[in-house]
């Protein structure tokens, strides 16, 4: 049986590993959930887990861009997951398909509610659809919401429902 690639796993922030304050009202951030996440979905896949940084996307400069590009070229690993803010997810990717990383799978990923609002988030069907997504797509740049994958050049966060589509 073959052995499958290791996946890297790029953690960005987002609505994905905030938390609720329940005092203020605010959200903010603390530490990734994604270990957590992995270890309740029984995640059996050989990954690694590396917080580049912790914003809104929302709040994301190009010197972030520069850091993301730079460890997606410099990593060893051909398929790369990145957790991200949805409200700029297709900024990004569209940064990342113009940096010329080659030979490369990245999928982006996020969430609409936060992980830590419990069954109501869909964060944990996003991170799941994305990993499978990461595992099984040709190299390129994608998207990966609502258990769909998306080229990173035909997708749009829809205002109005709150869902990712293909822009028509």
């Amino acid at each position: 049986m073959k052995k499958r690639e290791e996946i890297v796993v790029f953690v960005t922030g987002g609505t994905f590993d905030k938390e609720y304050n329940m005092i203020t009202g605010e959200l903010f951030f603390q530490n990734t959930h994604l270990h957590e996440m992995f270890k309740l979905g029984r995640c059996s896949i050989d990954i690694t887990i590396r917080t580049l940084m912790m914003v809104d996307s929302l709040e994301m400069t190009d010197e972030d861009h520069r850091l993301i590009i730079h460890n997606c070229k410099r990593s060893k690993n051909n398929r790369i997951l990145i957790t991200h803010g949805t409200d700029r997810m297709v900024q990004t990717a569209e940064v990342l398909a113009k940096a010329d990383i080659k030979d490369k799978t990245i999928v982006l990923t996020g969430a609409m509610i936060p992980y830590q609002f419990g069954t109501s988030s869909d964060g944990f069907f996003n991170l799941g659809s994305a990993l499978a997504f990461a595992q099984t797509l040709p190299p390129g740049v994608y998207v990966a919401m609502n258990g769909r994958y998306f080229n990173w050049d035909n997708v749009r966060k829809n205002l109005h429902t709150g869902y990712f589509e293909e822009v028509e």
